[in-house]
């Protein structure tokens, strides 16, 4: 029973007049199951015709498929019967007769427990009350609001937030129930499984129409369409129920039939006194669409000419240095194309403003939120060309693609044992020797003690980090003596300036302390980022 109270509802394709006549039938047998006085008794209580289908564990989606002028009509006029059946399907007056029956009516209050949810009846932004009969023009007028927005739709996945009270008060009906009818041989039967909840019924009501209108499958997508209900009665109702109850939240416990307190002491409830804790209501909820995408990873690497280039946005005292950044010049010309909210830029890694980035470059993530389109190959390669094609030529980008939400912890994971190339133009206070250059080369696998730099001692924490230079050599530069090109690979992290000129002894060794003499590094260019990772 449990299984079959969150099945599909049933849906016919076939010619409409047999649908509906197939519909009635069913519904025909779910009112036949009702007690006629519960029924009475829940109306009494403002509680909607859908949720009582819900709450008796009809099981055929009936609250998605009529009208609730049907639904309400057929009820009312089973219940006024004398044995409360219906004697069959050829005497059962048709939907279109019942609803322009001048003696029914719709019951047209907001429901007590679901706050209007089931009745699709709900107030929007601008707080304009909008009501829809059943759950396919509601279907509809979600599906508008999705395609306004201008996403591209591959599936999606539906998702519900509703306010505590709808639990609350129904909890509160249901302990009603219980402490009256318990000893009833139909609420023995009908209340020894549990119920489909409001946001499954409006979830199961909802999802098969919104895949027509929509024209794609639901189930588990990158693309979420997101209903949220509020309702301005819940913080009073709250509020009110704490002064009852001191501060105690209710639930039910329906193995003894007492309320449970969110400080877990159990108190009973009393059933004629069920206008104090369930609050009605006057107006539905408040109801806002909200459609997103996770987030969409663009990844490659990029090269970087100038050395007055920042990699990301960089603002002292709010004054802007550097010409550029590589994550505006890149993200900021990725992000339109994708049609997004913002986007975020990773790199493996940086390099100080005044470093070139050469060679094959230095892999990186572009994370674009709530993309309205996901990049195809031939969208990929336009981005490409119109980063590599700016008149600023202050950077470039490689192997750009598509990536997995794995590739920012895949960048991570390669961060670690990654290496980086570099070319340092290095000056020494006396003349270099072969000596010198036969010193040098011949190191490989040199451990480092680096304490944080000076220049970075402000947003940096003052730690001693060791380091390995994998291998060193020297290109000798012709007609200077105390310049040489000093080419070497070392792991990520180590900080290249200082290794060089030694920071006031807080990089041990350093190229001076090796070849024993002063030695500052001129100018330093990254030439290669050994990283076999998902932009490889």
């Amino acid at each position: 029973m449990a299984d079959e109270s969150v099945s599909a509802p049933v849906v016919n394709d076939q010619d409409p007049a047999i649908a509906a006549a197939d519909e009635m039938k069913l519904l025909g047998y779910a009112v036949q199951e009702l007690p006629a006085h519960a029924v009475k008794d829940l109306f009494a209580h403002e509680v909607c015709v859908r949720c009582i289908f819900r709450l008796f564990n009809i099981h055929e989606g009936i609250y998605a498929l009529l009208s609730p002028t049907t639904i309400y009509s057929i009820i009312k006029k089973a219940i006024n019967s004398e044995d409360m059946a219906i004697k069959s399907t050829e005497d059962t007056v048709d939907a279109k007769s019942l609803q322009s029956s001048p003696e029914l009516e719709v019951k047209s209050s907001i429901c007590s427990v679901c706050l209007g949810v089931l009745q699709f009846s709900y107030l929007d932004e601008r707080d304009t009350l909008l009501g829809k009969d059943h759950a396919e023009d509601f279907a509809m007028a979600v599906a508008e609001s999705v395609k306004e927005k201008g996403h591209e739709i591959p599936s999606f996945t539906l998702e519900v937030s509703l306010p505590t009270l709808i639990t609350e008060n129904e909890q509160v009906i249901l302990l009603y129930l219980k402490k009256k009818y318990a000893s009833e041989v139909w609420f023995q039967e009908k209340f020894s499984s549990e119920h489909i909840s409001v946001k499954d019924a409006l979830k199961l009501s909802m999802t098969h129409p919104l895949e027509k209108l929509l024209g794609v499958k639901s189930g588990v997508s990158d693309f979420r369409i997101r209903l949220t209900f509020e309702h301005v009665d819940a913080t009073s109702a709250e509020n009110r129920i704490g002064k009852n109850q001191g501060n105690k939240r209710i639930k039910s416990d329906e193995s003894n039939g007492l309320v449970k307190c969110s400080n877990g002491t159990m108190q009973s409830g009393d059933a004629s006194d069920i206008n104090s804790p369930l609050k009605k209501v006057g107006q539905p909820c408040h109801m806002t669409l909200v459609c997103s995408r996770a987030p969409v990873f663009i990844g490659g690497r990029y090269l970087k000419f100038s050395r007055n280039v920042s990699q990301t946005r960089w603002i002292i005292d709010e004054e802007r240095k550097g010409d550029a950044s590589v994550e505006e010049l890149i993200g900021g010309n990725i992000l339109p194309m994708c049609n997004g909210d913002s986007y975020k830029f990773h790199a493996a890694g940086r390099e100080d403003i005044d470093v070139r980035m050469l060679g094959s470059g230095r892999p990186f993530l572009v994370e674009i939120q709530n993309a309205r389109f996901v990049p195809s190959e031939v969208s990929i390669k336009e981005m490409e060309n119109k980063i590599n094609s700016l008149e600023s030529n202050l950077v470039r980008v490689r192997h750009l693609k598509v990536v997995g939400s794995q590739g920012w912890s895949l960048m991570r994971e390669g961060e670690a044992e990654k290496q980086k190339q570099y070319a340092a133009l290095v000056w020494i206070s006396r003349p270099i020797s072969d000596d010198d250059v036969e010193a040098v080369t011949s190191l490989k696998e040199l451990k480092v003690l680096q304490r944080t730099p000076v220049r970075v001692l402000h947003r940096r924490s003052p730690l001693d980090r060791e380091k390995t230079i994998h291998w060193m050599k020297i290109e000798k530069i012709a007609g200077s003596c105390q310049y040489f090109l000093l080419h070497l690979c070392t792991q990520a992290g180590t900080y290249i300036k200082e290794f060089v000129h030694g920071d006031l002894g807080r990089t041990n060794p350093s190229i001076g302390s090796i070849l024993g003499c002063r030695a500052e590094i001129l100018q330093l260019d990254v030439t290669d980022v050994k990283m076999d990772t998902l932009t490889e």
